[in-house]
């Protein structure tokens, strides 16, 4: 009895080939990651979008505490700037680039070019602007909290008055007489604000 080996052809890869599905393998990996990168994003400002007024004010509450633990800012002051600037999180800058309290951006930092409102020569005039872009509204509490340690450039004491002040309503003042904005109504706003959210509460 004769046994018959059967030898299976073995075909030869065609190396091109492969590299070309590797590659396109690999792009499909990469686009599929910043995909997600980018649903995660836009996830995260939908969120912002659909939140109530007072989960707004929940949210910053444990990290404005921390910040007035370690510099003195009252809570009220950075929430009720937040409430203000930001129209609860709901703004474009707020809610796509996490900048809070409209800070302006200069020199290399990351920023974004948007148009907003500004108090001139009597009245309200639409100007556009280079603005901060934050990781997180974290970021943005913490650079607003160090601009009040820090001051500027060309005056380091420009906001001390801030965080000497005993009340809410003598910082709110403050912050309108070192010129933190344009708007000449700016310490009558955040006060009504937060005595309309009861935001001392949380000093």
């Amino acid at each position: 009895m004769t046994v018959r080996r059967y030898h299976k052809k073995t075909k030869k890869m065609n190396l091109p080939l492969v590299l070309t599905g590797l590659l396109l393998i690999g792009v499909a990996f990469v686009f599929s990651l910043v995909t997600l990168a980018d649903s995660s994003g836009n996830q995260e400002a939908q969120e912002s979008q659909n939140m109530s007024r007072q989960e707004f004010i929940e949210t910053l509450v444990p990290y404005t505490q921390e910040l007035q633990a370690g510099y003195g800012v009252l809570p009220s002051i950075i929430i009720g700037q937040a409430c203000l600037e930001s129209n609860f999180g709901q703004s474009t800058l707020a809610s796509t680039y996490n900048n809070l309290f409209g800070v302006k951006a200069y020199g290399d930092q990351d920023k974004v070019n948007l148009e907003t409102q500004e108090y001139l020569e009597g009245r309200w005039v639409t100007v556009k602007g280079d603005f901060r872009v934050y990781p997180s509204w974290e970021a943005s509490m913490e650079d607003h909290t160090q601009l009040f340690v820090n001051g500027v450039d060309w005056d380091r004491h420009k906001y001390e008055p801030v965080l000497q002040a005993k009340s809410y309503q003598e910082a709110a003042q403050a912050l309108q007489k070192a010129g933190y904005a344009t708007d000449p109504t700016y310490a009558d706003k955040i006060i009504a604000m937060i005595e309309q959210y009861q935001l001392h509460r949380f000093d």
